[in-house]
């Protein structure tokens, strides 16, 4: 039991820590500055697409498309805020939603898109019971009782379209033929760059929307966004130089992610600051890497199905036998193997088992996350197989095997 030493707070020694922070929302994913460097181009065209809503017209509807950490969201988030400035001045009804599709219990159905969406006009629903036509037609009703023009901005818009199809997409862009005094914009935001080639043909045609395409950032792009924030969430004099060029290099490694470079100054920051010292360096970069990595892998595994995680373990389980047994060093970690690990997991731990053609689908939802890596081998006229590897760096994985080991035994 923590006592405190002669009446001292235990939060005293952190609280006489140096501060190197200003504001760290600033050094945030979902801080939206006052100017957005690197993405005029992309902003001015979606300004384009939304304008005419100040003059009573009504806009287009709009995708943009982008890898993660592009400026996708930021760029959207700035060009409404501006936009509801802009209507307020001429006297034009314009409302803005703005929904996550990936958000768990938020709006990652179709039944809690449309319940989130009539929250934002002031109708609660039940989290569940009611038939999805009478969602639409209470939704038709807020809508058109609005009286206004309506900007849906959906993103992770591609999440969600995996889970449920694009039924959900056509009744949107049909929403407007049933309105008489509102209309509906729908602005879809997605990492997916291939999504518009999956969408039904009727959808196509029904959206008639205008594309926005983010490219990802460069390192030295990626420098000045960094540099604009830490002015904004740091005090002056505390990040050096090489601290700020390994962050948007190690972000520009990772598909020019601006996102990837503002957590990495920002748990960079955290960390020298809980060292009581006055400078981030780049050795705080380093184990700011290491931290974020082992973070991001940890919560990934957390988050994963039962079913999952059990397929996963198998996979680290022969691995760990293959690093110590002479016999499995030359083996090859293909799916039959796997299989078989899994299911003695699944007897230890009184899990239904699933079959081998499922298990084969999880191993490659796992190999999408970037947990593992299999990898697609022929065995001739036996078929095909994958050959799989842990893709988790080691102090990661001793991490990963220790949370699932207490999860499944063994």
């Amino acid at each position: 039991m923590v006592q405190a030493i002669a009446g001292t707070n235990i939060f005293s020694t952190y609280m006489q820590h140096e501060n190197l922070f200003l504001d760290k929302k600033a050094l945030t994913s979902t801080f939206v500055p006052n100017k957005i460097p690197h993405r005029e181009e992309e902003i001015r065209h979606i300004s384009s697409v939304l304008a005419p809503v100040l003059k009573g017209y009504n806009p287009s509807n709009a995708f943009i498309y982008g890898t993660c950490g592009t400026g996708k969201t930021i760029s959207v988030k700035f060009v409404v805020n501006q936009l509801k400035a802009a209507a307020s001045q001429t006297g034009q009804k314009v409302k803005i939603v703005y929904i996550n599709c990936k958000m768990k219990k938020v709006a990652d159905t179709e039944y809690r898109l449309f319940a989130q969406l009539l929250k934002e006009f002031g109708d609660i629903v039940p989290d569940t019971g009611l038939p999805t036509d009478v969602l639409y037609r209470r939704f038709f009703e807020a809508v058109d009782s609005a009286r206004c023009n309506i900007i849906i901005v959906l993103d992770e818009i591609d999440a969600l379209v995996r889970k449920i199809g694009d039924d959900f997409l056509y009744n949107f862009t049909r929403i407007n033929t049933e309105l008489r005094k509102s209309h509906v914009c729908v602005v879809g935001i997605t990492n997916d760059l291939s999504l518009r080639d999956s969408l039904d043909l009727r959808v196509k045609s029904s959206l008639s929307e205008e594309e926005t395409l983010f490219r990802p950032y460069n390192a030295v792009q990626l420098k000045d966004i960094l540099t604009e924030r830490i002015g904004a969430g740091f005090k002056p004099g505390t990040v050096t130089e090489t601290a700020v060029s390994k962050c948007a290099a190690l972000a520009a490694q990772e598909h020019g992610d601006a996102r990837r470079a503002l957590d990495l100054v920002r748990v960079a920051g955290e960390l020298a600051e809980r060292n009581n010292e006055k400078v981030v360096e780049e050795r705080h970069v380093d184990a700011a890497e290491r931290k974020i990595d082992m973070d991001r892998v940890l919560e990934t595994v957390r988050t994963q199905p039962r079913q999952s995680q059990a397929v996963l373990y198998s996979v680290l389980l022969l691995n760990e036998k293959m690093r110590n047994q002479k016999k499995w060093a030359d083996k090859r970690l293909l799916t039959g193997d796997v299989f078989t690990a899994y299911q003695a997991v699944c007897r230890t731990a009184g899990l239904k088992e699933l079959t081998q053609r499922r298990v084969s689908d999880l191993i490659g939802e796992l190999d999408m996350l970037g947990i593992i890596t299999a990898k697609v081998i022929s065995n001739g006229r036996y078929g095909r197989t994958r050959e799989i590897v842990a893709s988790i760096n080691e102090p990661t994985l001793s991490k990963v095997s220790e949370f699932l080991q207490a999860r499944f035994g063994g």
